[in-house]
């Protein structure tokens, strides 16, 4: 008899509550702005992707502060991941603006629904290229993170429908969109993690102010604030690689 899979310490069948308590929390999230999106309620559907990735941020961060870090929490949280920054964006897009490609003209039929397919696929496999290949800078990720590329998507969808911009009139700037954010995350231009920063340094009292500034404007025009703040990012990652190009050229 082959005693080998019962011999060493025996595999624990339980799971910590607290970080995958906030995985589910963001995957409800993600899931109920799929939900809403289909009945035209465009807001809300914008609102809980942002909320989305903040739980998606604080989960990792409870982890690590508790220790309680798994191989299933980490697994849990790239599925949890794709549901909330990969269908949950391509849907509420293509719910709002995407669906109106057909009224294009003839052979743009399928363009909607292919446009939104690209995006998910490109955050499924932005997310199986993170999991699978190691980062040798933990400075930088490869390709653009999959919540700042639902930001750019969704943040667009919250502004147009917070302005009162028609997703019919809007569909093929939204076609460029989510394909510019699709493969934005499966390019290999790197952007800042921000991990090296020291959290705990003193920083000048100047830095309180700026921040309490941020958080006034946001107070005043959620939308537009965070959609700008990812947009810098997101248009960061490019530039930066740009320049480094022409210096190696030089």
């Amino acid at each position: 008899m082959d005693t080998s899979e019962n011999s060493g310490k025996p595999r624990s069948r339980g799971i910590y509550l607290l970080p995958n308590l906030f995985t589910t929390a963001a995957m409800f999230a993600g899931f109920y702005a799929i939900v809403a999106a289909q009945s035209g309620r465009f807001h809300g559907a914008a609102i809980a992707i942002f909320s989305a990735m903040l739980l998606d941020t604080l989960d990792g961060r409870l982890a690590r502060m508790t220790n309680t870090q798994t191989e299933f929490g980490a697994q849990y949280d790239s599925l949890a991941d794709l549901l909330s920054f990969g269908l949950a964006p391509a849907l509420v897009m293509y719910d709002w603006s995407l669906m109106y490609i057909n009224d294009v003209g003839p052979g743009w039929a399928k363009l909607g629904w292919l446009t939104a397919f690209f995006y998910a696929v490109a955050a499924a496999m932005r997310l199986a290229r993170f999991n699978a290949i190691p980062v040798e800078d933990k400075r930088y990720f490869i390709g653009l993170p999959s919540p700042t590329a639902a930001a750019i998507v969704t943040g667009t969808v919250w502004i147009g429908f917070d302005v009162g911009i028609s997703g019919e009139a809007f569909r093929v700037p939204a076609m460029l969109v989510t394909l510019i954010a699709g493969g934005l995350m499966v390019s290999n231009i790197r952007y800042l993690t921000f991990k090296d920063i020291d959290y705990r340094r003193k920083v000048p009292f100047f830095m309180i102010l700026i921040a309490v500034v941020i958080l006034m404007l946001l107070a005043f025009d959620p939308p537009k604030v965070l959609f700008s703040g990812f947009l810098i990012y997101t248009v960061h990652g490019p530039v930066s690689a740009l320049m480094r190009r022409r210096k190696q050229q030089k």
